[in-house]
This record gives C-alpha cells, structure tokens and sequence, in this order.
C-alpha cells in the first residue's frame, strides 16, 4: 500500500519540465495548447508550445513552436527562444529597481528583494525569473492571465531594468568621483 504524499515533501513544485540542455541552457515549457482544426474527414490536431530558455546569468528568451506532437513543438520553441535572447541588469541575486511591465491587456510588476526571499512569482513569471537566474524577487500579474501575454509583459519590464552604472552613462556622468565636489 503506497502512502499519500503529505505537503512539504516530494520533489520540485508542481509538473515544471525544466531541464539544463546539452549547452548548459535552461529550458522551462510555460504552456502548451492543443489546436483542432475541423476538416472533411474528421478533426486535424496540433500543438503549440510556450517555452522560457536562460542561462543562469541574465540571459534569457522565449519562443512559441508549433508542431504535429508536443516533443517537436518544444523543440521548437527552444530554437526559437536561443535565437531570442536578451540580457537583463541584475543587482547581485535581484534586479536593480522596480519596475512595471505591460503588453496587451497583461501588466506584470517586479520588485527587487532583500537576500533569502526568493522568487514570489506564479507560473509564466516564475519560468523567466529562474531561467534569468533571479533569485530573489517580488511579483505581482495584473491584468491578464493569458500565458503568452504574461510573458511578454514581463519581459517589457525586464528591457526597462537599468543599473547604476547604465544611469551614470545616459547623463553623461561617467566618473563619480568628478562630481564629490559639492556641485547641487
């Protein structure tokens, strides 16, 4: 007689399917759809599958693949999201400052955290934010809860992330020591 599964123990949260690639990448399938196509002779199906790849290091990219069988759609869109990789400013294990991100009716809002918070994300969020090696943030998705939408919401907001130094540059204020003079 097997035991049930009681909270707290067991292996990672829900049915994630992340994995690290042969290239050291990390690859999370945020969603799959099934499409029915009706036809003449009965009904044609076909997958499409969301996917979230990063490396660990604030690198990160998503693709949506389309196939006949799951496994070639995820596939896919792994493809996909290494052609589309971006990089993010990260300030040690958070991001630098707050920021609020929208595409469609979808907003998602990422707050930087203090150390050993952890990432406080739901589902799409959650896959960039792990797969971009963040490690401690605050999220909240407003809006839409559409997965696609939700992505691309979050990575608007992760485009807008500016550090110090990125600041400094856009004002022209290279040296910060030139400017300890007192100037106002």
């Amino acid at each position: 007689m097997q035991r049930p599964m009681q909270r707290g123990q067991g292996g990672p949260r829900g049915d994630r399917r992340d994995e690290r690639s042969e290239s050291g990448m990390i690859d999370k399938v945020v969603h799959i759809n099934r499409v029915t196509k009706v036809v003449k002779g009965g009904k044609n199906f076909s997958f499409s599958a969301l996917v979230v790849v990063g490396d660990g290091k604030g690198r990160v990219g998503f693709g949506s693949g389309k196939a006949k069988e799951v496994p070639a759609a995820i596939k896919k869109g792994i493809e996909i999201a290494k052609k589309n990789m971006v990089s993010i400013s990260m300030s040690g294990t958070t991001i630098p400052h707050a920021v609020l991100g929208h595409y469609g009716a979808g907003k998602v809002m990422l707050k930087p955290a203090s150390e050993g918070t952890g990432v406080i994300a739901g589902g799409p969020v959650r896959a960039i934010l792990e797969s971009a090696g963040i490690q401690n943030i605050l999220t909240k998705s407003l809006g839409t809860a559409n997965p696609h939408n939700v992505v691309k919401a979050t990575f608007e907001a992760l485009k807008q992330l500016r550090n110090e130094s990125e600041y400094r540059n856009l004002r022209g204020m290279n040296n910060p020591e030139e400017n300890e003079g007192g100037e106002a």
